[in-house]
């Protein structure tokens, strides 16, 4: 028998433990939006939103969609009672609907400190499962809408205002949707921070990580914004966000993409990641780890007729096709940019027609 030496068999276990380096996060995807306790147990659709706080008479979330659903289960023997709910970054113009078994129940708004701040009463009852809304009142209806795209903060986390202050110019950008990298290391103080400048921004922000939010030991991502992989619509049309922060599409996530890829097939459907799949370039170094699985990747979505890829990593901004899908990196949020491209912190403002089954344009906003 041949012998093989203990360091091998170290390196070969080492190995094998970094062929899989997002599967915490894709493991971790599965338990947000669920919280028990007070009396309550809470279960957000698809986690949709965190479940940042749940105390007596109090639900807090942060919402990682323009729409989401929630379920919220009171013990049997609970009194009725109102409970406040809080939802963060929340669409300016949401609202919040409750049923038990298609019955409406009372719902009390209340003011909130922030456009993107919403606080509701509802009277729950005990022994059974409520089912919340929050959402524009027109969400489902398919018409047209705008959209800011952006990526790439990192060391602009104390300018980003600037960005946002651009896009609450634009009345018509009804959030934004973030391809990774918020911060420069991914910290809790760096994750508060970033939640805090938000707070200058008109309209909410929907993100999924970048390579720079898992630099530290201890990735926080999850219970501050939600999911990495994620599926949303809003007036009809699809929007994917993958995590692809080490390079890579943990194979977890492939069923669920399947699945929002066949949702999507007949629809406007636009998908966001961190790192492309390609670089149009190709000689930095900037796309996935693996080009064979790039090259799956893309074939799956021209199958599923994907209509746009959105990406950042790269400091600065590309339009090109990938498998024939429209792409466009947009790394302007205002990390250290590419020398000499001339194009400085910007960001993607984006027309989508959901009736026509169309993105009408992608335009490039420069803020510098």
């Amino acid at each position: 028998m041949r012998h093989v030496s203990k360091s091998v068999v170290v390196f070969a276990l080492l190995a094998g433990c970094s062929l899989r380096p997002a599967e915490e996060r894709a493991l971790k995807d599965l338990q947000v939006g669920l919280a028990e306790g007070s009396g309550l147990t809470v279960t957000v659709e698809d986690g949709l939103a965190v479940v940042r706080r749940l105390e007596p008479g109090a639900l807090t979330l942060w919402g990682s969609a323009p729409a989401f659903h929630v379920r919220i289960a009171a013990a049997e023997g609970e009194p009725e009672a109102w409970t406040m709910v809080v939802v963060r970054n929340a669409m300016a113009d949401a609202a919040l609907t409750a049923t038990v078994d298609d019955e409406p129940l009372a719902v009390e708004a209340m003011p909130g400190p922030l456009p993107t701040v919403k606080r509701w009463r509802v009277r729950l009852r005990p022994g059974a499962e409520a089912r919340l809304t929050v959402a524009p009142p027109d969400w489902e209806e398919p018409k047209p809408f705008r959209f800011a795209a952006l990526a790439d903060v990192q060391e602009a986390l104390p300018q980003v205002e600037d960005i946002y202050a651009r896009i609450n110019e634009d009345p018509s950008l009804r959030f934004i949707f973030f391809s990774g990298d918020l911060t420069r290391r991914g910290t809790v103080e760096e994750l508060e921070s970033f939640q805090s400048h938000l707070e200058a921004s008109g309209v909410p922000l929907f993100a999924t990580l970048g390579n720079h939010e898992i630099i530290t030991s201890d990735v926080r991502w999850h219970e501050y914004f939600g999911r990495g992989n994620l599926h949303f619509t809003f007036h009809g049309a699809h929007f994917t966000l993958l995590d692809s922060g080490s390079g890579t599409v943990d194979p977890l996530v492939r069923p669920a993409l399947d699945g929002w890829l066949e949702a999507g097939r007949e629809a406007v459907h636009i998908l966001g990641t961190h790192i492309p799949l390609l670089d149009p370039i190709g000689v930095r170094g900037g796309a996935f780890a693996s080009r064979n699985e790039a090259a799956a990747l893309l074939g799956t979505l021209a199958r599923g007729q994907v209509d746009l890829t959105l990406y950042g990593h790269v400091h600065s901004y590309y339009a090109f096709s990938n498998a024939g899908i429209p792409a466009f990196i947009s790394g302007g949020g205002g990390a250290i940019p590419e020398q000499f491209d001339g194009v400085g912190r910007h960001f993607l403002a984006v027309e989508v027609d959901p009736a026509a089954s169309v993105v009408r344009t992608v335009s490039l906003v420069r803020v510098d």
